[in-house]
């Protein structure tokens, strides 16, 4: 049966570090095809995104490379160049914190599942709390907390935890649009520091071609690859400076004309099926 094969690898700098060959999913009792034929490579580093209308497969997509689901056909290969350190972290949608655990304890959590010394996950979980802005809030639980700063809690847990690939899933869908642009400033500083393999889906065309070094777009069920779209901006980058360039606007409406097919398709079938 089909499943992510993990690649060792001594040599740091290999230029792929994700390699999907014509991925496929369908659920055998109904018959639904969820992918059909994904093929794409990920480079080492790259900030990579998914869009796609709802229903296309991107969090089914997703959840397979985490070791989640498995694919139906084709193979996924996944290179570590550091067997000592997790392939990948995984930040939901929504809200993901353990109630019960104070915003210190949520963010070491992946460092004492990885029983790292004690002092060692202090000094890190640290390091990123006092980055984010987070220290000050360190005893408190996720109930004291906005939805802002439990997304900011939940990219401290998965960065902190050291992973080689980032895996995001709509993490900032719920959020208002200050908070989500306070976000996105965050992850980008934290990215640029790191420079980790990060896979991010989203619905929002701006979100993508704001965080993105490439852009997938995706078709409407069965999904498909039906754009490859490179993102030319330069980096760092900073989001309110970037929204004012005339070449960001036109590269948000090329990426929509690209998609605005599959979503009104989308939409059109699941009126068909409500009917």
């Amino acid at each position: 049966m089909p499943v992510v094969k993990i690649v060792h690898d001594a040599q740091a700098a290999r230029p792929t570090q994700i390699s999907l060959s014509n991925v496929r999913k369908y659920f055998g009792s109904t018959g639904f095809v969820a992918l059909d034929g994904i093929t794409v490579d990920i480079p080492q580093g790259q900030f990579f995104v998914i869009v796609g209308p709802s229903g296309c497969g991107k969090t089914t997509l997703l959840r397979i490379l985490a070791g989640l689901n498995e694919q139906s056909e084709g193979t996924v290969d996944v290179r570590q160049n550091d067997p000592s350190r997790p392939t990948n972290s995984m930040i939901f949608q929504g809200d993901s914190l353990f109630p019960w655990m104070t915003v210190f304890d949520n963010a070491a959590y992946g460092l004492r599942m990885r029983k790292v010394p004690e002092k060692e996950i202090a000094d890190t979980v640290r390091v990123w709390l006092e980055r984010t802005g987070l220290w000050r809030f360190r005893d408190r639980y996720p109930s004291q907390l906005s939805g802002g700063m439990r997304q900011r809690v939940s990219i401290v847990r998965a960065f902190a935890n050291d992973p080689e690939i980032l895996l995001m899933d709509e993490p900032f869908s719920a959020l208002d649009e200050q908070n989500k642009l306070l976000l996105h400033e965050e992850l980008l500083k934290i990215w640029e520091a790191t420079k980790k393999t990060v896979v991010f889906i989203t619905h929002s065309v701006d979100e993508a071609v704001t965080l993105g070094d490439r852009i997938m777009v995706m078709t409407a069920n069965p999904g498909r690859m039906k754009a490859l779209i490179d993102v030319p901006f330069e980096r760092p980058r900073h989001v309110l400076e970037l929204r004012q360039r005339p070449a960001y606007g036109e590269l948000v409406v090329d990426i929509w004309e690209q998609l605005r097919e599959e979503v009104n398709r989308a939409r059109m079938e699941a009126e068909g099926r409500g009917s």
